[in-house]
């Protein structure tokens, strides 16, 4: 196949096909073993798309996944997830031979969980919105643990089904969920320098912006626009600064914002609404009352506080 080709899966059946599987035991919902995939999609660079679910576990050698101008490797076990509509990139090594990967995953349809708690739910967990290069990165012992949530969701897979069968594999998925958000805690905490980069990056993008003129012609920057400069994705900035800080990025833009506003107001002559116009505000009551819930003053009364 050619470089570069897009592939989009509308069902969990076609995914199958492609991937020289047999055909699921469910239409809506499947847990395939890495090492029975017969063959790569392609050769090169490919992207995936899925109209479904994707929770998945691997190892592959010779491969790399891309996201913006970062790649990373499969080596480690990890575990990442995918919602419908998002585009995973791929790498496979020119001239490598292709080595069956090590791990599972589970796919579900939107459908499958129709009626249910997790229909709604599985929405609030913010990593099915991550990159793939921000997977988790699981220990030997935390990979054991999913690994058997996984077996389990299987075997009910397998078993003849009753009235049961979906409640019994819902609730496995959500255990399987609650405990990657806890392990995704763990790596916010444990990965210390590649996070600390990150926040010196976000620090020193703030601050150009901030300095150079931008704010006062653009207002604040959006989130999406600061993850991306910092090739990572908006879900998991706000994730890793409520993580370290307790502040999502738009309450950490606010809160920069307001510390420049008191610098202003308290070092210089300009007038409120002068600074309110600096800090990229096209009114000024809209600022004076963001200043007021930040600081319980209004702006005058913070700055007649240091005469």
């Amino acid at each position: 196949m050619n470089n570069n080709q897009l592939f989009h899966f509308n069902t969990i059946t076609e995914y199958h096909r492609a991937a020289g599987l047999p055909k699921p035991a469910h239409p809506l919902i499947s847990l395939v073993h890495m090492h029975d995939l017969n063959r790569p999609l392609a050769e090169g660079s490919f992207s995936l798309i899925y109209d479904f679910y994707s929770i998945s576990m691997k190892r592959v050698q010779n491969a790399r996944f891309k996201y913006g101008q970062q790649t990373s490797d499969f080596d480690e076990g990890v575990l990442f997830f995918m919602s419908p509509g998002q585009v995973f990139g791929m790498e496979i090594e020119k001239d490598a031979i292709f080595h069956r990967p090590e791990g599972w995953m589970i796919l579900i349809h939107p459908d499958f969980l129709w009626n249910t708690p997790l229909a709604k739910a599985i929405k609030q967990y913010e990593f099915f919105n991550y990159s793939v290069n921000e997977a988790l990165y699981l220990s030997e012992k935390e990979e054991t643990m999913l690994s058997n949530i996984a077996q389990n969701i299987e075997q009910e897979y397998y078993a003849n089904i009753d009235r049961f069968s979906q409640s019994v594999i819902i609730a496995q998925l959500e255990l399987l969920l609650t405990y990657s958000e806890r392990f995704y805690q763990r790596q916010f905490i444990t990965r210390k320098i590649a996070n600390h980069e990150i926040l010196i990056k976000l620090e020193d993008l703030l601050s150009a912006y901030f300095n150079n003129g931008t704010l006062a012609k653009q207002g604040l920057p959006s989130v999406t626009y600061i993850a991306e400069n910092l090739n990572i994705s908006a879900g998991y900035l706000s994730s890793l600064l409520k993580s370290l800080t307790g502040q999502n990025t738009q309450q950490h833009l606010h809160n920069k914002l307001i510390e420049l506003a008191k610098e202003k107001l308290s070092t210089t002559n300009l007038t409120v609404s002068e600074i309110a116009y600096e800090l990229g505000f096209e009114h000024l009551q809209s600022f004076s009352k963001l200043f007021k819930t930040k600081t319980s003053l209004s702006p005058m009364e913070f700055r007649h506080s240091f005469n």
